[in-house]
């Protein structure tokens, strides 16, 4: 089977090209100008390896002010991303807010493609590549456009919220989405005491404890978050009996009930930077918890996580290709991107609002 860097093109004839085109040699140029960089990662990225990714980072820095591009990334990618060539970082709705923001021509998106397309339902004017379109996510491919009209035949008149880690089609046939950070605000702000909650199961039954109404959900699940359990808590209090726990609401209820704080990846991120444990461990994805860490002084931080396949699809080597040939480019058709874009616009206006 032939290896490919992206959805499309064979790995040794990218790397040949890239080989070619770039100077990907290990210099002391090169150390120098990426040595803020590596003080930053080193605890993450052991020492043998920065030769390697530093010339990447060296080349796509350069690169991506040569092609007026801005490069957004996710929480969940790696340090060497996010360190070290990412523009623009945080969580979902973060990155859709930011997106609206952007002046570069060009969005790279290092996250998963449901992010890439949000980026381009809000900018159809740019041009936004992902560096491999196979980054997909389970909670995007749970549930299809066709599902949710399926559930308004049968609940007329509920509002439909629906989370932005879903398709654009999907988020067509949406009232509002919603994101971890502001699910229960959008639910409280819809109309009616009814509410389609969709896709993710975990995320609804969490929202449900704090609100009044009723949420009637999908199936869905995130298989990063989805696979921890009580018992996973349980020993790692056992474990680790000074740490303080914190997870991600995708996490089943029983594993939110049981740690110290939960909430969306920058609410994660920001009680770890403001109350400052001595130790924690973030139930979430692997690389969260690195950047968290490269991050933050005197907080000792604990493996108590899983990978996220999907996003360890983005590296420096797609990312440069991507940015070198304009692959891969991410279009909405037009009788999707519309009303998409006023579904995720609602969102990011009713966060604004206040009360």
């Amino acid at each position: 089977m032939v290896q490919t860097i992206n959805a499309i093109t064979p790995l040794a004839d990218a790397r040949a090209i890239l080989a070619d085109s770039f100077d990907l040699k290990f210099s002391k140029a090169v150390e120098r100008e990426t040595e803020a960089i590596f003080a930053r990662v080193r605890d993450k990225i052991p020492e043998i390896e920065w030769p390697f990714y530093a010339p990447l980072i060296f080349q796509i820095n350069r690169l991506k002010k040569e092609k007026d591009a801005v490069i957004l990334a996710h929480n969940y990618q790696v340090p060497q991303i996010y360190h070290g060539v990412a523009d623009v970082v945080g969580d979902s709705l973060q990155l859709a807010v930011e997106a609206t923001r952007v002046t570069q021509s060009t969005i790279v998106q290092c996250g998963v493609h449901f992010m890439a397309e949000t980026s381009k339902m809000l900018n159809p004017e740019k041009t936004v590549l992902i560096p491999d379109s196979r980054a997909g996510c389970s909670l995007s491919e749970s549930i299809t456009a066709e599902d949710v009209m399926a559930m308004r035949a049968r609940y007329p008149g509920v509002p439909v919220v629906t989370y932005v880690n879903t398709s654009a089609a999907v988020k067509a046939v949406t009232d509002v989405c919603c994101t971890s950070s502001n699910a229960l605000d959008i639910v409280n702000r819809v109309e009616g005491d009814t509410v389609m909650m969709i896709p993710d199961q975990y995320l609804a039954s969490n929202t449900a404890k704090k609100t009044h109404k009723k949420i009637i959900t999908w199936a869905g699940a995130c298989e990063v978050h989805e696979t921890f359990t009580a018992q996973d808590i349980a020993e790692l209090r056992h474990a680790y009996p000074s740490a303080k726990i914190i997870a991600h609401p995708e996490c089943p209820p029983e594993v939110i009930d049981a740690v110290d704080f939960a909430g969306s990846t920058a609410a994660m991120i920001d009680w770890v930077k403001t109350t400052r444990p001595a130790r924690v461990v973030m139930v979430t994805e692997c690389s969260m918890s690195d950047n968290v860490a490269s991050e933050t002084t005197g907080v000792d931080f604990l493996r108590g996580c899983n990978i996220c396949p999907h996003m360890k699809r983005i590296n420096l080597e797609n990312v440069l290709w991507s940015l070198h040939t304009g692959t891969e480019e991410v279009t909405i058709p037009d009788h999707i991107i519309g009303p998409a874009r006023q579904a995720v616009k609602r969102m990011i206006e009713m966060s604004r609002k206040k009360d």
